[in-house]
């Protein structure tokens, strides 16, 4: 199959009211075509500055506007950073992410640590990935250069939908960071939030942002909307698991090559539920007690996980040069 990158809406959304098993199978089988059968990587997330955000997103722990049960914290120390990396490593895990609960990076001493703990964390022979809000090209370049492999900024939902749910940075501000991103050639970590109110052409519109861009994000986390006390969606409903993987599999079909990240939302979904997600083109998770504050599944059910369904972990690099 050829890569893409002028979908249109109507074929998306034609691809995304298939007969489900329809769907998952053609998902699959462009899946089979780009990546190793049953391989999976594992991810950890480690909020190294947590709370305290000065923005409105409605889905969020971590922000100063809104009485969640999240404090603010000060920046992790380097040595805090190595331990839980090297804990990551012992659990099979080849990307480390690290979170700071900023709006933007500022050129100040806590950047210079983060760049530290980039080198660090790199020297274990790990993919490094960082989320630490909007960037310039100086700055991306910066991080290129202490060892980052890749760098998340979400789109969260479709450019209609986003002002519902953010005010205080623009949809442009995001598509604004992912174009430094990819100027200093670093790997474009990219996706969503799905069950925040959003329609399904906001879901299918976010993908066909990312699936037009050339090239497609390397990696495509997919999340489902963690519900935090105190936050505006608290008491949104929870989307049926059949959502999730007929997102994933559109996702898969439209960026074959693009690591497909089962992300927030995975805890209480059962075995079968996350092999369907597997199936669809999902070859990601993360491992760990936290997603940044979220909490996630305990370790010895995700190992039990891949016991059951015979799982490989990818090796760090799989897409090509550091």
């Amino acid at each position: 199959m050829p890569i893409r990158f002028d979908w249109t809406f109507d074929e998306l959304r034609n691809l995304y009211d298939m007969p489900l098993l329809e769907l998952v199978s053609q998902a699959h089988g462009i899946f089979l075509q780009f990546h190793p059968a049953g391989e999976v990587q594992v991810c950890t997330l480690l909020s190294i500055k947590t709370g305290g955000c000065p923005e409105d997103c409605k889905y969020c722990s971590q922000s100063s506007r809104y009485q969640t049960p999240i404090k603010a914290q000060a920046l992790l120390s380097y040595e805090e950073v190595m331990h839980e990396a090297k804990k990551a490593v012992a659990l099979g895990a080849t990307r480390f992410c690290m979170g700071a609960a900023w709006r933007e990076i500022r050129d100040n001493k806590q950047f210079d640590e983060v760049l530290r703990m980039i080198k660090g964390v790199a020297s274990l022979g790990i993919e490094v990935c960082c989320t630490l809000g909007m960037l310039n090209d100086h700055q991306a370049k910066r991080l290129k250069e202490a060892g980052l492999y890749a760098y998340n900024h979400n789109l969260d939902t479709s450019e209609r939908f986003y002002p519902t749910i953010i005010t205080t940075r623009t949809y442009q501000d995001r598509l604004k960071t992912l174009d430094c991103v990819e100027k200093a050639r670093l790997s474009v970590c990219c996706g969503g939030i799905l069950g925040m109110g959003e329609t399904i052409d906001d879901r299918l519109q976010m993908l066909l942002t990312l699936c037009r861009r050339n090239p497609h994000p390397e990696s495509v986390p997919i999340n489902q909307l963690a519900h935090i006390p105190g936050t505006p969606l608290q008491n949104q409903p929870k989307i049926p698991v059949w959502e999730m993987i007929r997102a994933i599999a559109v996702a898969r079909i439209v960026m074959p090559q693009a690591m497909i990240r089962l992300s927030c939302g995975r805890v209480g979904m059962s075995y079968e539920s996350q092999a369907l997600c597997f199936i669809a083109g999902a070859n990601s998770i993360f491992m760990g007690e936290k997603l940044l504050t979220i909490s996630n599944n305990p370790v010895d059910i995700d190992e039990g996980l891949f016991q059951v369904l015979g799982l490989k972990k990818r090796p760090a690099y799989a897409n090509g040069a550091k």
